[in-house]
């Protein structure tokens, strides 16, 4: 029997794996409401992705994916939240404007290299500047798992990958030693 790594159903997928230079660019943001078609396109792209992926996996915790993630260096970020029925929230020209100082550290998983996960620290509560496809600024707050996940995405818009923001000697562990599949993040 042919068994393949969780990363290469990834990839197979099509999200991009890690290594590709696309993964570590900033994105380009979008002029709004003048590239509101390609920022739907790019939207578009990201939902039919997620369709694919969620075949492979359960997201107990949510998920999330970023343009750069399918091979678009645009500023567009799709996250799902958890909870059943829940609506996807879409993020064009987002950044992180205001974190809590309390945080925690929990494991981070990466559909660009998913046969490991990470210990991450990250705020329990952000606040995100966003625009929405007619080019007014919106700003919203997260937090808890909602936070993990919406930062996660936005490094992605930045060019930066989970495994910058672990502490100091601490390493990904396998999925196989992972023990957090399909459950939520806890909170104290």
């Amino acid at each position: 029997m042919n068994t393949i790594s969780a990363g290469q159903a990834m990839a197979d997928a099509g999200i991009v794996q890690e290594g590709a230079p696309v993964l570590v660019s900033r994105a380009r943001p979008f002029d709004l409401p003048t590239e509101a078609d390609e920022a739907r396109r790019v939207l578009s792209e990201l939902h039919a992705v997620v369709e694919r992926v969620r075949k492979l996996h359960t997201f107990g915790k949510g998920m999330g994916i970023a343009a750069p993630q399918i091979g678009i260096d645009r500023s567009a970020a799709v996250v799902f939240p958890p909870e059943t029925g829940a609506e996807p929230i879409e993020l064009l020209n987002a950044t992180v404007t205001e974190t809590s100082e309390e945080e925690d550290e929990q494991y981070e998983g990466c559909l660009s290299f998913f046969d490991v996960r990470g210990l991450v620290p990250s705020a329990l509560s952000i606040v995100v500047a966003h625009t929405d496809l007619a080019g007014t600024t919106r700003l919203s707050r997260f937090s808890y798992g909602m936070s993990r996940l919406v930062r996660h995405e936005i490094d992605h818009l930045d060019g930066v990958l989970y495994r910058e923001r672990m502490r100091a000697g601490v390493a990904p562990i396998p999925v196989e030693e992972y023990r957090g599949t399909g459950q939520q993040w806890t909170y104290g």
